[in-house]
Order: structure tokens, then sequence, then C-alpha cells
């Protein structure tokens, strides 16, 4: 392969979707002895060599998805398709959707990125992947067909490596796709501006084509793992006519010596796996705080039953306890007190209310995680703080140091912060998701964000310009407002031609 393309793909490929990146770090992955019924059913259908395979892992937010995929990753990784080969794994390709990614939020880069590590880990399809992009340099483009980036860059370098595998035992190549509920399209930049229908179709596309590649007959044998919610829209499609077939669903339900189980995010062995993860997580405390008290097995068992079955719940409490911040001591009581209100099973968004109301400013806390969760892409704190000036903007990291249970807040203050989950999102969505009765009336972030950034552009602006004159046309329209229009519209229109008053000459 050539260089100069090589070094081409390698620039569009996009590099933090790969499972082991240094962006997704740290990695959510299995504790050792958890999951073992789900992953060993999961590994025995990635080792089928009779048919190509879409294993459907699918739950609701905060089960673990992310940490099944990532540990089923790292073992296909660990598994060379030969004893005599050097690199060549069973790990095809992964990509982690993240909606609060640009690049890792839409299907444009998605063929770009599993043809450059498919092409790293086979050698011996670099050539074909050079000549597909060599005859057709717009396959970088993420503008691109979807359809023609994978023949090109998918189902072509498959094929020519059918023969290298046949040499090798047919081993089934292994494919990991997480969090595809959170793939949008490539220009939506937040959820509450979000065109569902085109988000919708973008997808339900990639699903299609996915199948389509696996009924290619002249590929070896190869499975796609993709996890997701089960949403509808993805649900239909994976009962389309053409894709049905191929899909292996999980939950499933299994029988064996007559006694029927069913292998799940959420089944009841579970609440097993959450004691342990939590058992294991404040072991690693103690040995990091020798006069930490390691807590009771009641304790313990009354944390695991108030996480309801979410791994997201029993790591949020985990950082809430260990934010490197308070005395883990002190915030172990105020967890057991906190969860003492919380019902087994209680949906995430009651902790994320408890976590709130121990702030110094709910509401104030409420507003910073609310613009976190909207931006388009993560930003440092100092931009943050800039960006929402001195008013909104004060104490910027005072405030998000007490969050530092749901958000990742980097110790150098040039790396952007990130919220830990997209359950946060969610929850940051709607108002009514919040039970806090301080945050009921708060601006909504986009508001927030939109006018902080038409301030910073205002100051920018020379008294006299042509934009200044051509925003000063949109008073002339102010009348037009309804009594029933947003009481802010009119305001906002007079805000955009008539900067704050020290901007005006003497």
């Amino acid at each position: 392969m050539s260089e100069g393309t090589w070094e081409k793909l390698s620039q569009v490929a996009v590099k933090g979707a790969e499972h082991d990146s240094r962006e997704r770090h740290p990695h959510p992955e299995c504790l050792e002895g958890t999951r073992v019924a789900l992953l060993g059913y999961i590994y025995g259908l990635l080792d089928k060599k009779d048919k190509n395979q879409i294993i459907w892992l699918h739950g609701t937010a905060g089960v673990g998805k992310s940490a099944v995929a990532f540990t089923v990753a790292q073992r296909m990784k660990g598994l060379k398709v030969t004893e005599q080969t050097l690199i060549e794994t069973r790990l095809a390709g992964t990509f982690f959707f993240s909606r609060k990614h640009t690049k890792r939020r839409t299907t444009g880069y998605f063929f770009a990125t599993l043809a450059y590590q498919l092409a790293s880990n086979f050698p011996s399809v670099r050539t074909h992947v050079n000549n597909a992009i060599l005859e057709n340099p717009a396959l970088l483009d993420p503008d691109k067909s979807v359809r023609d980036q994978m023949e090109g860059l998918f189902l072509r370098p498959l094929r020519k490596l059918q023969g290298r595998l046949r040499e090798c035992g047919n081993p089934p190549l292994a494919f990991i796709v997480d969090a595809l509920d959170e793939c949008t399209s490539l220009d939506q930049p937040t959820f509450e501006s979000l065109d569902e229908d085109k988000s919708k179709s973008e997808l339900v596309e990639l699903i299609s084509l996915l199948a389509q590649a696996l009924h290619d007959p002249d590929i070896p044998v190869t499975h796609i793992l993709v996890t997701s919610r089960a949403e509808r829209h993805i649900r239909k499609v994976m009962q389309n006519e053409d894709v049905r077939p191929l899909v292996g669903e999980i939950p499933v339900n299994i029988s064996g010596k007559g006694i029927a189980t069913t292998i799940s995010l959420d089944g009841a062995d579970v609440d097993e796996d959450i004691y342990r993860f939590l058992d294991d997580s404040f072991r690693k405390l103690q040995f990091c705080h020798s006069t930490f008290p390691q807590p009771t097995k009641i304790q313990l068992e009354r944390l695991a039953s108030r996480a309801g079955r979410r791994f997201i719940v029993a790591t949020t409490m985990m950082k809430f306890i260990d934010d490197r911040h308070n005395d883990p001591r002190d915030r172990l009581e105020l967890m057991l007190k906190l969860t003492s209100q919380l019902l087994p099973g209680t949906e995430v968004y009651k902790l994320y209310d408890l976590i709130l109301s121990t702030c110094a400013d709910p509401t104030l806390a409420y507003m910073h995680l609310s613009i976190l969760a909207v931006l388009a892409d993560p930003l440092p704190i100092s931009q943050i703080s800039e960006l929402l000036g001195p008013g909104q903007g004060r104490d910027v990291e005072k405030v998000l140091v007490q969050l530092r249970s749901v958000i990742d807040l980097p110790t150098d203050s040039s790396l952007p912060v990130n919220i830990y989950h997209s359950s946060i999102r969610d929850y940051v969505s709607q108002r009514s998701n919040c039970c806090l009765r301080q945050v009921r009336h708060t601006t909504s972030p986009h508001s927030l964000i939109a006018l902080s950034s038409l301030n910073l552009m205002v100051r920018e602006i020379p008294e006299s310009t042509a934009l200044l004159d051509a925003l000063s046309e949109l008073m002339k329209h102010s009348q037009v407002v309804q009594p029933q229009d947003p009481k802010q519209l009119k305001h906002s229109l007079s805000f955009m031609v008539q900067p704050p008053e020290p901007m005006q000459k003497a």
C-alpha cells in the first residue's frame, strides 16, 4: 500500500472509536468473575463457523453494554488466527459510537475506521484497500455514500481475506460495534436539535448494509457484535426480512438439563456481580486509604440492592465515595444515608438527584451539568468559563469539583471535561427528569449557550460593519413577535444588535 494512501486513510480513521483508545480511557470492562454466563454465551457464538452473524446485545442505559463490548474485544484481540502469525488476530475491527464526539456519532467515518484496523491487522489486504481508494478517493469523504464506502472499504478487503483465513483453518473474524443508538447525523450538534428521522434512517441504513455484507458468499466467516438500547427503530430493522436470519439476540432464553435460563444484561445473577464489583472496589479503596474501614456484608448487600442491577449506579456510588476530594469514610456514610431513600431498582435519575442535593448550590450544579451534556464537543474548564461569561461562568471549577462522581474532571485543566455516561445526557434532556424543586425553572442550557455565544460574537464586532448593519435589520422585524411567542425572543433580537454598554464609544 502506498504511503500516501495509507497516510490519508490513517488521518480519516477515527482512532478514538477503537475499543482501547486513549480517548475512551478509563475503559469500562467486566471484573474477572462477573458476567460469566453472558460472556461465555457470546464467546460461543463468536466461535461458530457455520454462518455469519449479527449478535445484538441490547439493554437499558447503565446495565454495562460497553463494558461487555470492551471485554469481548480484548478477548478477540488476544486470539491469533494461527499460532505462527505475529499480528493477525480474530479482532478485525471495533467502532465505539459516542454522541459527545463529533466523528464518533456519525456513520461517515465508520467504514474507513474499520478498513484501517482491518488492514493494520491483516497486511495482506492493504493493497486491496489501497486500490479501492486510488480508484475512488472520495471513499474517504465522510459525505460519500455509505453504501459505496461499505463496498469499497469493507466488503472488498474481506473478500480478499477469505483465502488467507482458509489457510489458517477458517477462524471466524469478529467486529465489535458499541452504542449503536449513539449514532446521529453528521451535521447534528446536540440532542435537542436532532432531526430524528434523519438519524434513524442513517442508522437503519448502516445495519442494513452490514447485513448485506454478511450475506455475501465470498467473505470469510464473520460475526459482528452490536450493542445498543432496544429502541423501536433498531428493533424494527433487526426484524427486517433480510436482516433477521443473521441476528442472534441477547437477552435470550436457553435450556440446559431441563432448566430454562435467561442470558441477559440484567438477570438475577447481576445482583451477585454488582456485590462482587462493590466488594472489589472497596478493597482497592482500602489499599489506597489504610484507615478506611471495609463495609460490612449487610452494607454491601444494601448498596448492591439499591443499584437495581445497573452497573452505572454502582459505579457512580463508588465515584461519589472516592472522589479524591473528600474523606471516603464520610462519603460512604453519606452514600449509605442517601441510598436509604432509594428503592431497589429505582431509576438512576434518582441517584443523580441525590448527588445534586449534596452540592452547595444544586441549581448551579444542575446548570453546569446540563451545559456539559449538550455541548457539541467537550471543552476544558477555562473555555467553559469564558463561554458562559463573568456571570454564569463564575466558579465553574468549584462547582464541577462537586460533580466528580458523574463527570470526568481531568487534573490537566487544558483537557476537556466529559460526562461519564450517556444517562446523564438523558437526565438533563428534560427538566422533569430531575425531582429537585430548585431546578424546575432553570434556563435551558441551549438558551444559555446561545446567548453566551452571541455575547462573545458581539464583543468582536466593530461598531460599524456590514454584519452589524445586517443584524440591525432584525430590529425592524421585532414588532412581528406575537404575545404568545417566547418572552425572551424579542429581548434576544434586541441583544443581538444592542451591545452591552461597555462596548459603546464615549
